[in-house]
């Protein structure tokens, strides 16, 4: 027997504000209880001492978390300097020590050696997986998880201000960056040692602190405004992908996981979002054949 879904069908997103101190599966749960909606997810942890932008998808929006996770990053942070932690922020113990704290004008100097595609080993107290298990409760229990360096975006990293003893940075970064990696590197680099000391995600992708909301307003607006003055629409992630307007009898088609035959021609070996008015039917692969353009659905949305 299909198990029923209970609660209100919310489709759409919503950025949160997180708050210090909880994780982002708590903000799951705790968006879960103040709205009652059947399906949601989140778009990318945030640490439990990190702040910021959360991206929550409700319904739908769920199918296009990958595009969120995908979308470039905004943080600003703190690090501190003459210490190093087991887990390259405040909560791990200090695993060693320096007297040297770098000036202004060699941070600078440094920050173009992480600037553009580079590479970065990831913190063993990280949610990668090794050997089936989670790099963090592998440390956790005492073993050093052997984690392997990947590439990563940087498109901009800038001091905003410093002393002796801390450094407040912004910077802009691809899928897969870890801030608390990139402060532990920028030590070394300075000859030093240093941990993020404060972690704030200011954008990811469309949103921003401006459109974000605290908890504890949307557990008001929970009881007391429709869901539809809140949540942004799930194309909200999409604005990238090149969109194909479809009939209604097509788009029919598409919603049942027919191909659809086109008579112009769109650009290949890309995804396409395809739309019906301002509704959102499906996500597509283009296929060229000889004779025909094919659409192939990949995601379709009950909208």
């Amino acid at each position: 027997m299909a198990r029923k879904h209970t609660g209100i069908r919310l489709n759409g997103w919503l950025a949160i504000d997180k708050p210090l101190g909880i994780t982002s599966t708590r903000v799951v749960g705790q968006c879960r209880r103040a709205t009652h909606a059947q399906k949601i997810g989140h778009g990318g942890t945030l640490d439990p001492l990190a702040t910021g932008i959360l991206p929550i998808a409700f319904g739908e929006a769920t199918k296009t978390i990958p595009f969120i996770m995908a979308a470039r990053k905004t943080y600003e942070f703190t690090v501190t300097f003459g210490e190093a932690r087991a887990s390259d922020d405040a909560e791990g113990a200090v695993i060693a020590t320096s007297d040297n704290r770098p000036s202004a004008a060699e941070i600078i100097a440094v920050l173009p050696h992480f600037t553009g595609r580079i590479i970065q080993l990831p913190p063993i107290f990280s949610a990668i997986k090794v050997n089936g298990k989670r790099a963090y409760d592998l440390a956790r229990a005492g073993e050093k998880p052997i984690l392997k360096p990947r590439e990563i975006d940087i498109f901009s990293l800038d001091l905003q201000s410093c002393d002796q003893q801390t450094a407040h940075f912004r910077v802009t970064c691809g899928k897969g960056c870890y801030i608390r990696s990139l402060a532990r590197d920028m030590a070394e680099k300075l000859a030093t040692v240093g941990y993020v000391s404060a972690l704030r995600r200011t954008r990811v992708g469309a949103f921003d602190l401006a459109r974000s909301i605290s908890l504890a307003k949307l557990e008001e607006l929970g009881h007391s405004a429709p869901p539809e003055e809140w949540i942004l629409p799930v194309v909200t992630v999409l604005g990238d992908i090149l969109a194909l307007a479809v009939t209604e009898d097509e788009a029919r088609a598409l919603s049942h996981g027919q191909r659809l035959v086109l008579q112009d021609s769109v650009p290949t070996g890309k995804i396409i979002r395809v739309m019906s008015g301002t509704r959102l039917v499906a996500l597509c692969e283009v296929e060229i054949t000889t004779e025909n353009t094919i659409l192939k659905p990949v995601r379709v949305f009950d909208i």
